[in-house]
């Protein structure tokens, strides 16, 4: 026997020999100051592309009225005590009733955080004698719902609809003998890559096999679709998907979520999503800003024409520098180059402290070993001048990695000033 303790080591691997750097450099990085394009890190004005803020409703005036108007009234206590017990009121079901209506559903329910809302709604849907069928690039939070399923589970590559087709047979054939269900879960547009799930592909397999569909559509939600409501809506299949989820940590520019859907399974997830039935609800000045910002979203298109002036900007500036973005189809806006975990590291270090820009890198295992990705988020308070200064940056990046510039190892130039 050893002690728990002991076990629980951090390597630091390839990013040795920034060890001299602070636990927040690559890690749980600080950026400071108002939220926007131009923030602060490590003391200094960086061009910032790493936060969700999709339609620039962070610092929006109406919403931080709404916010602080709310707050002051209310306080962040109010409502206290869970949903079920004494959290319940209203402002709660006239939210739920606005974001229902807006994606085209008979209810929805609150939710106080993303990733616990969609871990509960999955553990809260199945039983040993279902089936579940997900997509191999979903979410953590979708990984590890499915994690707590008792009953067999299937994953196919992702948005391969012939092989989602043979799964379905396999868990057809399983539920057929246990007297269970399935359900197909898939996202609707994937956070690392900007793909959007294969709705249209998934809801024609309904004519063939029984299951029901459940869609985490986070990032797809206020960006997606003609007026906003997401991929379903965006591919004409929003009348299809069985349960539609968004957080409110995207578009919204808040903290929250909610899942929409039948009224009579809404009732159902009301009593049995256990991350809700024990805890607080969300309170007042989350529910009303959140309403706040629902308005916004559905009463200023310009919002979202604004975002996807910047992404097509971006995205369209990229590619014609010779740039691979992948498969995205969605503000989210990979950059991907060749290269290993400390060339990576290099890189990320150069574009932050030289080049004054900051977008998130994303590494293995995330991504395959000889892969490096920069993940860009384009949102409605970006300008063009923003995007030629990032386009001139990567340029140069990509250039001194063709060089060999970044195998280098140690790098004077990036780490000078520190």
């Amino acid at each position: 026997m050893v002690d728990l303790f002991s076990k629980l080591k951090m390597e630091a691997g390839p990013l040795a020999k920034y060890s001299h750097l602070p636990d927040d450099y690559f890690f749980f990085p600080k950026l400071e100051g108002e939220i926007g394009p131009r923030m602060k890190f490590n003391g200094r004005e960086v061009l910032n592309w790493s936060l969700n803020n999709y339609l620039g409703l962070a610092n929006h005036p109406e919403v931080r009225k709404a916010d602080a108007d709310a707050t002051a009234k209310y306080g962040l206590a109010s409502p206290m005590g869970a949903r079920m017990m004494s959290g319940n009121s209203v402002l709660h079901l006239e939210f739920e009733k606005q974001l229902a209506d807006f994606v085209k559903k008979e209810d929805a329910m609150l939710l106080n955080f993303g990733y616990q809302g969609v871990l509960s709604i999955i553990d809260a849907l199945v039983d040993r004698k279902d089936v579940i069928v997900y997509d191999a690039e979903s979410h953590a939070c979708i990984i590890d719902g499915v994690r707590l399923h008792m009953g067999k589970r299937f994953v196919y590559p992702h948005n391969n609809m012939e092989n989602l087709e043979k799964q379905l047979q396999r868990a057809t054939r399983i539920a057929d003998e246990t007297g269970g269900g399935i359900l197909v879960i898939t996202e609707g547009v994937f956070g690392m890559s900007g793909d959007m799930g294969d709705l249209k592909g998934i809801v024609e397999l309904k004519k063939k096999y029984n299951f029901r569909l459940f869609v985490d559509d986070a990032h797809g939600f206020g960006t997606m679709g003609k007026t906003g409501a997401g991929a379903g809506e965006e591919q004409g299949v929003q009348d299809q998907v069985d349960l539609y989820f968004s957080t409110f940590a995207k578009s919204m520019a808040s903290i929250g979520a909610f899942v929409a859907g039948p009224k009579n399974i809404l009732k159902y997830l009301r009593y049995s999503t256990r991350s809700q039935i024990f805890a607080k609800s969300l309170p007042f000045p989350l529910v009303i800003g959140g309403m706040k910002r629902l308005e916004l979203l559905k009463t200023r298109p310009e919002l979202k024409d604004n975002l996807w002036k910047i992404v097509h900007a971006i995205q369209d500036g990229l590619a014609d520098r010779g740039f691979y973005l992948g498969p995205t189809k969605s503000p989210v806006t990979p950059v991907l180059f060749k290269g290993g975990v400390g060339e990576a590291a290099n890189m990320a270090m150069d574009l932050r402290e030289n080049f004054h820009i900051f977008c998130s890198v994303v590494i293995y295992p995330v991504v395959p070993k000889d892969v490096i990705m920069f993940r860009i988020i384009p949102t409605a308070a970006h300008s063009m001048a923003d995007v030629e200064e990032t386009l001139t940056a990567f340029s140069e990046l990509k250039h001194k990695l063709d060089e060999g510039f970044y195998r280098k190892e140690e790098l004077v130039s990036v780490t000078k000033g520190m």
